[in-house]
């Protein structure tokens, strides 16, 4: 994507009702637009989306489609995804735009981040969704389900809340159930090494990534992980 692209791209962002950004790491504090400051935090279903439904999170969105996906398979759940990329959160704004749906938001920012966007117990649901598997050992901290980021959820989930981990990387598979079978906060509830070689499959997982109709071409395999915060 040329500069130009991306610029054009990350003006529009800011026009866009259902971006947000946090353009700062040393003030962390959401935008709707360059000077419209926004606090949800505590109050996404009240004060965004103006209603009571259960609030789910795609962490590392890329464009969104997971998102737009789950909304239109679950009208009745509100949705947000977070990623640090602009110019791919405006493929999925746009989408949302475009198709009048009104429980999708984005928002834009480190996800080591979000505690200060999200209130204690605020989230109902996570899902992560292809992720940069850092297949460097000295960068394992830097995995989306390391330690350090599930140590980070811990407080924005409500008790029993639920995740999930799709990839189509075996390192990250396998380094992921070592981390949950180590800890007593999570319990895994499902996984599976290649779901589309399961007897029935999931409408929710049924639904694809722009990166994983490209693994799916490559003939890599898709691996689903499925936990629980234990309390």
């Amino acid at each position: 994507m040329s500069k130009r692209n991306k610029l054009v791209k990350f003006s529009e962002n800011l026009s866009f009702q259902n971006v947000f950004e946090n353009f700062s790491y040393k003030e962390v504090q959401l935008y709707q637009q360059v000077n419209q400051k926004v606090d949800f935090k505590g109050t996404w279903n009240q004060n965004y989306f103006k209603r009571d439904s259960p609030l789910v999170l795609e962490l590392a969105c890329g464009g969104g489609e997971y998102c737009i996906g789950m909304a239109n398979l679950f009208p009745d759940r509100n949705y947000i995804g977070i990623d640090i990329k602009g110019a791919r959160i405006w493929r999925g704004a746009k989408t949302a735009i475009q198709n009048n749906l009104s429980n999708v938001a984005f928002v834009r920012t480190k996800i080591e981040l979000i505690p200060h966007f999200f209130e204690n117990a605020e989230v109902d649901e996570i899902w992560i969704t292809f992720p940069d598997p850092f297949l460097k050992n000295s960068k394992s901290i830097k995995r989306l389900t390391s330690d350090f980021f599930l140590d980070t959820y811990q407080n924005i989930l409500k008790p029993n809340a639920i995740l999930h981990l799709k990839t189509d990387d075996s390192t990250l598979y396998e380094f992921t159930l070592e981390v949950l079978n180590h800890r007593n906060d999570y319990k895994i509830l499902e996984f599976y090494n290649d779901i589309y070689n399961l007897p029935e499959i999931p409408a929710i997982l049924q639904l694809k990534t722009h990166y994983e109709l490209k693994h799916l071409e490559d003939g890599r395999l898709i691996k689903y992980i499925k936990f629980q915060k234990s309390n």
